[in-house]
C-alpha cells in the first residue's frame, strides 16, 4: 500500500520506518532535511506540502506534536484538506486534545475523508521495536479497515470507541505512566538516602506487585543517570495540560496528576525540559540532597 507519511520525529521516524520493512511504500513530509533524506534512502518519496503527500495516497499519517501542528498541517494553507480526495483516511498518531481530534474530523468529512485518532504509547525503544500500544478513535469499518496498517507498526492496536476516544485512552495513559515514574523517583531516592543500594532494591520489587514496564524502562535509566529523550519532559507538560484542561471540562478532579505537573514544570524550569521524563528524579534528588547511583 502507498502510504503518506506526515512527522519524522522521535517517534515518527521509527515508526515510517517499520511501515517500510512491512512492504508499504511511503511518501514523506518534515522540516528536519536529515530525516527526509534518511527514509529517501530507505526508498520512500519526498514532497514539499502536505496537500501533494495527499494526492499521491489515500491513507494518511501524521504523528505530530500538538494539536496546533496538526490542525495546521491538515486544515492549513497547503494542507493535507487542499490535496485529499473522497474516500481516503487520515490516521492522526500524535498526542493530541481529543476536542481538536473531533474538529478535524469533523472538517475532513465535509470532503468525503474518514479519520481515526490513534495517539501511541512506549517511547521511541518500542517505536524502533515495532512495539508500541496504539489506542484508536473512530468508525469501526475505518478501524478494521486500516489495522493491519497500524499492526506493522506495533505489538497491540486496540478501538477505544468514537472519534477522541483515543486521545482520552492516551490521557489515561499519560496520568498512569506520569505518577509511575514520580513513584519510582521517590522510592529509589528514598532507598540511596536510607543508605541501600537503588539498583539491589529495584531488583528486589520489580518481580512483585510494585514492578511495571515503566519501572523497568526508567528505573534503570535514574540510576545510571541517562536522560536521552525517548520522551521528553516538554511533550509530557503538553499532555498533563490536555489531561487536566480535559478533567476539568468533564468535572474529574486530579490532585496527583496537578501535582506531577507542577514537578514537572520545576525540572523543565532547571533546563531539563528536552531531557527524558525519567529526569523528575532530579526533582526528589534535589529536595533529599542526594545523588542516585548504583
Amino acid at each position: 500500500m502507498k502510504i503518506g507519511f506526515i512527522g519524522l520525529g522521535i517517534m515518527g521516524k521509527p515508526m515510517s520506518k517499520n511501515l517500510i520493512k512491512a512492504g508499504h511504500e511511503l511518501v514523506v513530509l518534515d522540516i528536519n532535511k536529515g530525516a527526509v533524506d534518511e527514509l529517501v534512502s530507505l526508498g520512500a518519496e519526498s514532497v514539499t506540502s502536505a496537500s501533494e503527500l495527499a494526492s499521491k495516497v489515500k491513507v494518511i499519517i501524521t504523528m505530530l506534536p500538538n494539536s496546533p501542528q496538526v490542525k495546521e498541517v491538515v486544515l492549513g494553507k497547503g494542507g493535507v484538506i487542499e490535496g485529499v480526495s473522497t474516500g481516503s483516511v487520515l490516521i492522526d498518531m500524535s498526542s493530541i486534545a481529543p476536542l481538536a481530534s473531533r474538529e478535524i474530523a469533523a472538517e475532513l468529512a465535509t470532503k468525503g475523508v474518514e479519520m481515526l485518532d490513534a495517539p501511541v504509547s512506549g517511547g521511541e525503544p518500542k517505536a524502533i521495536e515495532g512495539t508500541i500500544a496504539v489506542m484508536v478513535g473512530g468508525k469501526t469499518e475505518v478501524f478494521d479497515a486500516n489495522y493491519d496498517v497500524m499492526m506493522a507498526m506495533a505489538g497491540s492496536v486496540v478501538h477505544v470507541g468514537e472519534i477522541g476516544a483515543g486521545n482520552i485512552a492516551k490521557l489515561c495513559n499519560q496520568v498512569v505512566v506520569a505518577l509511575n515514574i514520580a513513584a519510582v523517583s521517590e522510592a529509589l531516592v528514598l532507598a540511596q538516602k536510607a543508605g541501600v543500594s537503588p539498583d539491589r532494591v529495584y531488583q528486589a520489587i520489580r518481580g512483585g506487585l510494585a514492578g511495571s514496564t515503566v519501572m523497568d524502562a526508567k528505573a534503570p535509566m535514574m540510576m545510571d543517570r541517562n536522560y536521552a529523550p525517548g520522551f521528553r519532559i516538554d511533550l509530557h507538560i503538553k499532555d498533563l495540560n490536555n489531561v487536566l484542561e480535559t478533567s476539568r471540562g468533564v468535572g474529574v478532579p486530579l490532585p496527583l496528576a496537578a501535582q506531577v505537573m507542577e514537578i514537572m514544570q520545576a525540572i523543565k524550569q532547571d533546563g531539563c525540559g528536552v531531557e527524558d521524563h525519567s529526569s523528575i528524579v532530579k526533582f526528589y534528588e534535589k529536595m533529599a540532597n542526594i545523588q542516585l547511583s548504583r
